[in-house]
């Protein structure tokens, strides 16, 4: 038996080392794990715990971030409560083996923290893998601080594992703004825990020889469709077993979570929707605005996948709303930013229908100041006073150099 880790009712950890706490408590059974930068102190962490007798899982040390999602995949296949973590690039060598374990259903946890993609070479956080992630048929959950990067953690297993959708899930905290910043957060101790994330139970594991299963079968045109259907089902249905577990989450803690975190938003004329630690520097934003007379608000989507399009579309179906500007932290290659578009298309759908622009910022975990994050604010009153988007609707928050923007309203 795992020995008990003693715990504060306050302990200062940063997001890395609260993600490490939150799987060390969910007694995974193994972790396959490869290092790299900001991700590493995660596995690094449970290694020791493994060591020193906290954990009774194994703690398999492999050749490449491919081989670790290999190697849990093989796990998770096996019957086990299965978790990694990585970053960046080690993400994208893992991405093609994401997809087997989506498509084989099972339960795997992946604490991300977000990092740039190269080239260049950039160790520092912003949104690229966890975008690079979005259609690889996961739920992707993100966390704004280091708290909320331990709790998310172990909801995640509570999720993934239950019976009614047995997907695998990835937690997003951003890479050195949350993952190397100590804050306080407040744990559970090790039984409650625990208790709260249940016993593994096994579904379809190649173990059970009773029952004899297929693991990665190869399906053609007569079945491949029904597959990725179901798989796609799966996902969506995921949405009322996230919301209850946030629930009971509640219950346990006292902190409350949504699948979409809004901020000042009954009256909001003009909003900014954002995602990870920039949340918290946005709502101080919108806040001081207030004082100001600007009347702004923040939308923060903390379920990415499934993409929670009735809810964001709920927190723009105001009156008041006139305006909204999407931030994107990742390099849109070509088209407008990811998070625009799919927030475009909630907003499509509301009564009002506000103007819609898209910033693309903090590349390379370039700093995303409160007086910026005014400033584009106060730029999305100008489009509501004036009817129409008033600049470029695509533009880049914090270059150097030339201004950029790209693309121009017919309205107004």
């Amino acid at each position: 038996m795992a020995k008990e880790f003693e715990l504060n009712e306050v302990e200062v950890w940063d997001g890395n080392y609260a993600a490490s706490q939150a799987l060390r408590q969910a007694q995974v059974d193994v972790v396959a794990a490869y290092p790299i930068t900001p991700s590493t102190p995660i596995v690094e962490n449970y290694g020791a715990y493994q060591a020193n007798g906290y954990v009774e899982g194994e703690f398999v040390m492999v050749e490449s971030e491919h081989g670790a999602m290999s190697g849990c995949v093989g796990a998770a296949a096996a019957g086990g409560r299965v978790a990694t973590a990585t970053s960046s690039q080690g993400f994208a060598l893992m991405a093609e083996v994401l997809y087997q374990a989506s498509g084989m259903r099972l339960p795997i946890v992946l604490t991300v923290v977000n990092r740039a993609l190269a080239s260049p070479l950039n160790v520092r956080g912003d949104h690229s893998d966890m975008y690079m992630g979005r259609d690889s048929g996961w739920i992707q959950l993100d966390a704004f601080n280091a708290q909320e990067a331990y709790d998310m953690t172990l909801c995640a297993f509570k999720i993934g594992e239950h019976l009614d959708v047995r997907l695998p899930v990835m937690v997003h905290q951003d890479g050195f703004t949350t993952s190397h910043k100590a804050q306080n957060v407040y744990p559970l101790q090790d039984a409650v825990a625990y208790k709260f994330v249940g016993d593994y139970v096994p579904v379809d594991d190649m173990l059970d020889f009773s029952r004899a299963v297929t693991h990665g079968a190869q399906t053609e045109e007569d079945w491949h469709f029904e597959h990725k259907a179901r798989q796609h089902k799966a996902l969506m249905d995921s949405r009322t077993v996230i919301d209850s577990v946030l629930a009971e989450f509640k219950e346990l803690t006292g902190r409350e979570y949504k699948r979409v975190e809004t901020y000042m938003m009954e009256d909001a004329e003009v909003a900014m929707v954002v995602l990870g630690s920039s949340v918290e520097t946005a709502v101080l934003a919108a806040k001081e605005l207030r004082e100001e007379g600007v009347k702004a608000g923040v939308v923060a989507p903390r379920c990415f996948r499934p993409f929670p399009f009735d809810l964001v579309r709920d927190a723009l179906d105001t009156d008041s709303l006139k305006a909204v500007v999407c931030m994107d932290k990742s390099a849109p290659g070509g088209a407008m930013g990811a998070l625009f578009n799919e927030v475009s298309a909630a907003a499509y759908s509301t009564k009002s229908r506000p103007l819609m622009t898209n910033y693309i910022f903090g590349l390379g975990g370039r700093d995303f100041s409160k007086e910026e994050a005014k400033r584009i604010l106060l730029e999305q009153k100008a489009h509501a006073d004036a009817g129409y988007v008033t600049t470029d609707i695509q533009q880049f928050s914090g270059v150097r150099g030339p201004k950029l923007g790209f693309f121009q309203t017919r309205r107004g």
